[in-house]
């Protein structure tokens, strides 16, 4: 188990297959928005809740999903 605290601003987040997902801009609530500069990304802030977060170390933040199923489930934040 993980504690919110542990999730960091510019930390890597990697899919279950270690696949890159993003990296972290911030925490909003419950929610990681990922940085929008991101290769991976896009132009554009995408969001993923912390349900999908399984660990945190201290350079990656590991979800408990696929990086395509990541991909295919976010969501981009609104304006």
């Amino acid at each position: 188990m993980f504690n919110s605290s542990q999730i960091k601003e510019h930390l890597e987040v990697v899919g279950s297959d270690g696949g890159h997902v993003g990296r972290v801009d911030h925490l909003l609530g419950d929610q990681i928005e990922l940085a929008k500069m991101d290769l991976a990304g896009g132009f554009k802030h995408h969001m993923i809740p912390t349900s999908w977060v399984d660990r945190v170390d201290d350079k990656h933040v590991h979800l408990n999903l696929t990086k395509d199923e990541a991909k295919a489930r976010w969501t981009e934040k609104p304006h």
